[in-house]
C-alpha cells in the first residue's frame, strides 16, 4: 500500500492538482495549435511493438530449443543425500552372545556397529550380573574389557536396583514387567580411520517397572551415547562409553496408557538390528 493510499488518496483526480489544458485557438489570431510531429510518433510506437513482438519470438524459441545436452543442464548436479538419511546399509546377520557381530570395517559399519551396541549396553539385560558380563565381554575390546565391565557393575548396585524396584539380583516383582529399552535415532562419526572412530548415537529410552503398585513406572527420555570403537582385524569393539542427556524434543500430547499397556507391548514389540 502506497501513502497515498493510507491517507485515502487512491484516486489522483480528487488530490486538488489542476490540469491545465492549451487553447484550441491562438490567443493571438493565428491557425489552431496542432499536436507536433504526429506522423514521427505514430511511426515511432509500430516499430517500438514490432521490435517488441520480435524479441518475445526469439526467446520462446530460445526455451523451445533448449535440452539437457545443452551447458547450463549439464552443469546442474543433483542435490546432495541428506546426509541423517539411511545409506540402505544390510544389518549384519551374525551374533555373538546374541548381540549383531562382524560389521564391516567402513564409517557406516563402525556406526551401525555403535547403534547396536547402545541398544544392548542400555537394556534390561543389563540388572543381570552374569547377563551383564556376557554383554560386555561380548562388545568390548578385549584391552578394554575389565575397566567396561567395572563401570557397569558399579551403576547396577543393590541399592540402585531397589530404588527401580528390583530385588538385589535384578529379580521382578510377580506381575510386573521391567523396562529398559534403547530406540536409536540416529548416528554420526566424529572421528574415523581404518582402525579407531569415535561415533555418537541419539537414542530415545523407555525405563521403569510397569506395574500397578509400581512406584518408578516407565518413563521416556532422550540422551546420546559417545562410543569409542576399535577395529579389532574382523569386527568393531569398544573401547570406552560416555553418556549424556538430549537432545530432547518437546513432548506431544498422547495421552499416557496403562501399566498394563506398556508391559504387554514391551513383551510383544521386539527389536531390531540396527545398521546406518
Amino acid at each position: 500500500m502506497s501513502p497515498a493510499d493510507e491517507q485515502g488518496y487512491s484516486d489522483y483526480g480528487d488530490t486538488g492538482h489542476t490540469r491545465t489544458r492549451l487553447p484550441d485557438n491562438d490567443p493571438y489570431g493565428g491557425a489552431p495549435r496542432r499536436p507536433t510531429r504526429s506522423s514521427s510518433r505514430g511511426l515511432i510506437t509500430v516499430v517500438g511493438v514490432v521490435v517488441l513482438l520480435i524479441a518475445a519470438i526469439a526467446f520462446a524459441n530460445r526455451g523451445d530449443h533448449s535440452s539437457a545436452d545443452s551447458p547450463t543442464a549439464s552443469s546442474r548436479k543433483p542435490p546432495a543425500t541428506d546426509p541423517t538419511a539411511a545409506s540402505g546399509t544390510r544389518p549384519v546377520t551374525t551374533k555373538t552372545a546374541g548381540i549383531p557381530s562382524n560389521f564391516p570395517q567402513t564409517e557406516q559399519g563402525a556406526q551401525s556397529a555403535a547403534a547396536n551396541y547402545a541398544v544392548v549396553l542400555w537394556s534390561d539385560g543389563m540388572v543381570d550380573t552374569t547377563n551383564r558380563h556376557r554383554i560386555v565381554e561380548a562388545v568390548a575390546d578385549p584391552s578394554a574389557q575389565q575397566r567396561l565391565q567395572a563401570d557397569f557393575d558399579a551403576n547396577y548396585t543393590a541399592d540402585f536396583l531397589k530404588n527401580i524396584g528390583l530385588s538385589p539380583n535384578g529379580g521382578t516383582p510377580q506381575g510386573d514387567t521391567f523396562v529398559n529399552r534403547t530406540l536409536p535415532a540416529g548416528t554420526k562419526t566424529t572421528s574415523y580411520s581404518s582402525e579407531a572412530a569415535t561415533v555418537e548415537v541419539w537414542c530415545n529410552g523407555l525405563f521403569g517397572l510397569a506395574g500397578e503398585n509400581s512406584n518408578t513406572p516407565v518413563t521416556s527420555g532422550w540422551f546420546t551415547v559417545t562410543f569409542k570403537l576399535k577395529w579389532n582385524g574382523s569386527d568393531w569393539k569398544v573401547l570406552d562409553t560416555s553418556l549424556k542427556t538430549g537432545p530432547t524434543p518437546i513432548t506431544g500430547d498422547n495421552p499416557v496408557s496403562s501399566a498394563d499397556a506398556i508391559g504387554k507391548a514391551v513383551k510383544e514389540f521386539g527389536g531390531f538390528t540396527y545398521a546406518r
